[in-house]
């Protein structure tokens, strides 16, 4: 049987991220991730995995975000028993982040049987979640711990290394060595590739060969905006809204990563003169106020500037006014905070999470302003507030827009066109087949094709569930199951 690969998902979309890798009775996935964006995405999660779970012989995961690693939970639910390697501060994000997870997916699958049993008397084809807090707990026994540049066996044919990816906390690529008969073949995936040159996480990692690589293309249809534009952007939104229409700025943020380079920033601002010193930062997210003890523990990760400022708050009394709310209380209390407030708060898309809670209730005020500093996935809330959109419904209520939206390009935690091409030049040789991955159909298209402009590499653009056949020279399609 020759070796294969399926694209089980994040293919000509950005969430999902799930490959299958096959080779002579030897089967393991690279990443798991739960597909993000309204309820074409829960339909997906509901059919995922479209393959036997007992089979996986192990599980590499590039990092912690849920549109990767998300329903590994559920593969272990549902029989796999392998291991699943991961860096060291991967594995403890993803002991807050998966119960986090399946909390909200039990909340909802709450909500849902209490309105249908509200609207029709009964309880027929109760909802239930993709998996349980329980079944959460159960699958971080799963976890194997690897720091960065050490290589390991996670089978007696494959060798492989994690490289720092620059993305988030933990983050990694993946280079994988498999033995395939008579012959050895490196299998390069990039995972999600940070913007060299940003606070806290290091530069992407070069890598300089592969046979076959899969590369992220989340923004590689543009370039993002200068960062030191982006800086005197922010620095303008804060003070707009704060100082002179004396109201709140909403940052709706993913817990992980982009909250602890939102804090970075707040606090070099502050040291800087260039807002308030009095400003008072609120962080509403249990699980980013869990996510920022995990990066201090891991402060050896950070770069030399994030190290730096966190001397600095030590020796200047702990720094500017940060407080993590801790109760639903605590939280439910900003609301009553008319002006003055940054509120960061998740989920980071706007779909989910305490935000929706700050949005609702400032989204309707002019003096009041949302700063958005990620990517917004198509069918999102955040994604129609980017788009101009003049109401919104919100727990099934319909809530107008007269906030100011202001939209961060240069912030993101993924590198864009320049950054991609910038890292794929590092290469010492032609793949034998670069697979554009994790981008939305049109951006990953245009980005192969900005591949084959200028390299000159055979690039496919896979569709979800493609198979294809890596005998040696150029990657052969072989179908859709």
């Amino acid at each position: 049987m020759p070796m294969r690969m399926t694209f089980h998902g994040a293919a000509r979309e950005v969430t999902g991220s799930c490959y299958l890798v096959e080779s002579a009775g030897l089967r393991f996935l690279v990443d798991c991730g739960m597909f993000q964006g309204g309820k074409a995405a829960e339909i997906k999660n509901r059919h995922m995995p479209s393959f036997d779970p007992e089979a996986i012989d192990f599980v590499l995961l590039t990092h912690a975000h849920i549109d990767h690693s998300g329903l590994i939970p559920r593969l272990v639910n549902l029989g796999f028993r392998g291991p699943v390697y991961c860096t060291s501060a991967t594995a403890d994000l993803l002991h807050v982040m998966w119960p986090d997870s399946a909390f909200i997916l039990e909340k909802e699958a709450e909500w849902r049987n209490y309105a249908k049993h509200k609207r029709r008397g009964e309880l027929k084809g109760e909802a239930a979640p993709l998996y349980t807090v329980a079944q959460a707990q159960a699958a971080l026994k799963r976890l194997e711990r690897i720091d960065y540049d050490q290589d390991f066996r996670p089978h007696a044919r494959v060798r492989a290394c994690f490289r720092d990816a620059g993305h988030i906390l933990g983050a990694a690529i993946a280079e994988v060595w498999l033995q395939d008969g008579e012959r050895t073949v490196k299998l390069v995936f990039s995972g999600d590739l940070g913007m060299p040159g940003r606070p806290l996480m290091n530069d992407p990692a070069p890598v300089e060969e592969a046979d076959y690589l899969l590369v992220e293309s989340t923004y590689g249809n543009r370039s993002h905006k200068s960062y030191e534009a982006t800086l005197h952007e922010f620095v303008g939104a804060l003070n707009e809204t704060l100082v002179h229409k004396k109201g709140n700025v909403i940052i709706p943020s993913f817990a992980v990563g982009r909250t602890q380079e939102i804090l970075f920033l707040l606090t070099e601002f502050i040291r800087e003169g260039r807002i308030p010193t009095h400003t008072a930062i609120f962080v509403d997210s249990p699980m980013a106020t869990e996510a920022t003890e995990i990066t201090l523990r891991h402060r050896a990760e950070l770069d030399v500037d994030g190290r730096e400022l966190l001397a600095w708050t030590r020796g200047n009394g702990g720094g500017p006014y940060i407080r993590f709310t801790e109760s639903v209380e605590d939280s439910m209390a900003l609301n009553k905070i008319s002006q003055g407030a940054v509120i960061i708060s998740a989920s980071g898309m706007c779909d989910a999470g305490r935000v929706k809670h700050h949005l609702k209730f400032n989204l309707p005020r002019p003096e009041c302003s949302v700063i958005i500093a990620g990517f917004q996935a198509q069918g999102t809330l955040g994604r129609k507030l980017v788009d101009g959109a003049r109401g919104v419904k919100i727990f099934k209520e319909w809530v107008p827009v007269r906030a100011g939206i202001y939209t961060l390009g240069g912030l993101s935690a993924h590198a864009d066109r320049d950054a991609l091409l910038a890292w794929l030049g590092r290469f010492k040789q032609p793949p034998r087949t670069v697979f554009v991955v994790h981008g939305e159909e049109e951006t990953a298209i245009g980005f192969a094709d900005a591949v084959r402009k200028r390299f000159d590499w055979p690039v496919e653009v896979p569709v979800a569930g493609a198979v294809y056949v890596l005998e040696g020279g150029k990657a052969r399609f072989e179908g859709i199951p």
